[in-house]
């Protein structure tokens, strides 16, 4: 009966959960509706493959150069303020980008895109984790599925739009009016306070040994170099995860419709595809981490991933690859958020700081993904180029061994 009440969480809990599950889904959804565009994109800026690729990693160069600032605006304005005014600012950058007349200024915009979705994500992640910390249990993955839900939201949108005719300027401009406006309404419902002030906890949060990794409390008696290497194994981890996102949200539409000759609307299935089987990964991957483990839930997703896009891109075909870019959405659904985690619980650091480090690095996925597969691709053809998808599969399952074991 006390863990029944310890983990029901009290009504401004759950309104709290909720306004951080409309961050995650607008933030999720904004980015996409621009992801789709990107071949019309590239082809009205008339660029090839290397080019494109120095381009779209503007955006993720932006999160980086960005990313390490979040921490003194959310000490500063709070995680629900800082979440809600990156979303604004993210979203006119994206408009700005779909609406640039040159390569260096779609550049230059994806740039601060980047940058303002950075903030977004550090923030929207921190208000998250004050939130579980009231609900003393994991809820972080729920956050993650959501955000998916708005990836497939905003990529079905865009296909939407590209059927119905609408222009890229008309197109953006309502998607961001619409989904900043539904982030504003949310900030009335986070939690009030500033974020330094510790909440109440649960059983989730009062327990490294509950929560991170084997023999981590003894690692922190022996020093911070097990620490540190844990750490780098987990950014590598996240790493991964970030890769594949990338590869779908930045390259599928265009292998489909280059190499295999799929429309316009239909080359968008590659990444809803992908971000749709994510959400369905983390809608269960809570009590598949419960029932086997971090460990083993991330090697088996990273043997689907490297085994279903290795076997659509060795045999390619409309269907199969569309459903090898499903299987790795679904097997790198969980790496994020656990790598997230177990940072954030790693002894021997600051509060956050795991965290901060994870949320920052996993972005060198998305900076280096492009330019390499652009160049790749330039070389020896996309198909190659996207071998990056299973390579991040097999990385996943060298590494896994940091995540922790069925607990017993």
């Amino acid at each position: 009966m006390t863990v029944d009440t310890e983990t029901r969480p009290l009504p401004a809990a759950r309104h709290a959960r909720a306004a951080v599950a409309v961050l995650f889904f607008t933030n999720g959804a904004l980015f996409a509706n621009l992801l789709p565009r990107y071949p019309q994109i590239k082809e009205d800026l008339a660029i090839g493959n290397g080019a494109y690729g120095l381009a779209v990693a503007a955006f993720p160069a932006g999160a980086i150069t960005a990313g390490l600032a979040a921490g003194l605006l959310i000490r500063r304005m709070g995680s629900a303020r800082v979440a809600v005014l990156g979303t604004l600012l993210t979203g006119a950058g994206i408009l700005a980008a779909g609406l640039a007349p040159s390569v260096a200024l779609f550049a230059t915009a994806l740039f601060l895109a980047g940058a303002m979705d950075a903030l977004t994500d550090v923030a929207q992640n921190a208000h998250g984790l004050r939130v579980q910390r009231l609900y003393g249990r994991s809820i972080l993955n729920s956050f993650h599925a959501v955000w998916s839900i708005g990836a497939v939201t905003g990529g079905l949108m865009a296909a939407g739009a590209m059927a119905l005719g609408l222009s890229l300027g008309v197109h953006l401009a309502v998607s961001a009016v619409v989904l900043v406006a539904t982030a504003g309404a949310a900030l009335r419902f986070c939690l009030p306070g500033p974020d330094n002030e510790p909440e109440e906890t649960g059983p989730e949060g009062t327990s490294a040994e509950k929560t991170g990794p084997e023999g981590l409390a003894a690692a922190g008696a022996r020093g911070t170099s097990r620490v540190g290497v844990v750490l780098a194994a987990l950014v590598l981890i996240a790493t991964a995860g970030t890769l594949v996102e990338d590869a779908g949200s930045s390259w599928a539409a265009l292998y489909l419709s280059d190499a295999l000759d799929a429309s316009a609307a239909l080359a968008a299935w590659g990444f809803i595809a992908l971000v749709g089987a994510q959400f369905i990964g983390r809608v269960i991957g809570d009590r598949l981490v419960d029932r086997f483990g971090q460990r083993a839930v991330a090697r088996a997703g990273g043997l689907i991933t490297a085994a279903g896009m290795g076997l659509a891109l060795a045999v390619p075909t409309l269907p199969g690859t569309v459903l090898g870019f499903a299987l790795a959405g679904f097997g790198v659904a969980t790496l994020v958020p656990a790598a997230m985690h177990e940072a954030d619980a790693l002894p021997g650091l600051k509060p956050g700081s795991g965290l901060t480090i994870v949320s920052w690095l996993m972005r060198l996925g998305f900076l280096l993904s492009p330019p390499i597969v652009g160049q790749v691709a330039d070389a020896a053809g996309l198909r190659t180029g996207l071998l990056v998808i299973p390579a991040a599969g097999v990385l996943v399952v060298v590494l896994a061994g940091v995540l922790r074991a069925r607990q017993d």
